[in-house]
């Protein structure tokens, strides 16, 4: 892998951050390494036409539940082989992701992450060319600010 031309940003193994495009301006989310493409918690699905879906974003499951309706494209759909074992088809979407004051394009699998401490997970390809994790810490950066949905 070639060396960045730029200074990587360190992050922790968990952060804030913002889906502007989705209206959603805060969100924690785990940093996972080990993971190649980004997810987010998306309980059901709604197919519309020319490619696009409809899916309600659960930001919190706590007691006072938190969510977002959101409509965007379809990017793809991929298999995925997660921590249970079994292979799953999921769909794929882009946005944009602000994580700590840097604006990137990512590709983010929608599932049902219920079980789940963290309603996201922020995959290596989000990372790569920006940031620099560093496992030992969290919340190193505050949430963006300024965003509007």
């Amino acid at each position: 892998m070639p060396e960045p031309t730029h200074q990587l940003i360190t992050i922790g193994w968990r952060e804030y951050v913002a889906l502007p495009e989705w209206g959603i301006t805060r969100l924690r989310a785990k940093i996972d390494t080990g993971a190649r493409t980004s997810a987010i918690d998306v309980p059901e699905i709604e197919e519309l036409p020319d490619d696009r879906i409809r899916f309600e974003v659960v930001l919190n499951h706590g007691p006072r539940r938190r969510a977002r309706i959101v409509e965007a494209d379809v990017v793809r759909t991929t298999k995925v082989k997660p921590s249970t074992g079994e292979k799953q088809e999921r769909i794929v979407c882009q946005t944009p992701m602000i994580l700590a004051g840097q604006t990137t394009s990512i590709e983010i699998s929608l599932v049902c992450r219920r079980r789940m401490q963290s309603r996201m997970l922020v995959g290596r390809s989000a990372l790569a060319e920006h940031f620099l994790v560093d496992a030992a810490r969290t919340f190193l950066h505050p949430p963006a600010s300024g965003v509007r949905p």
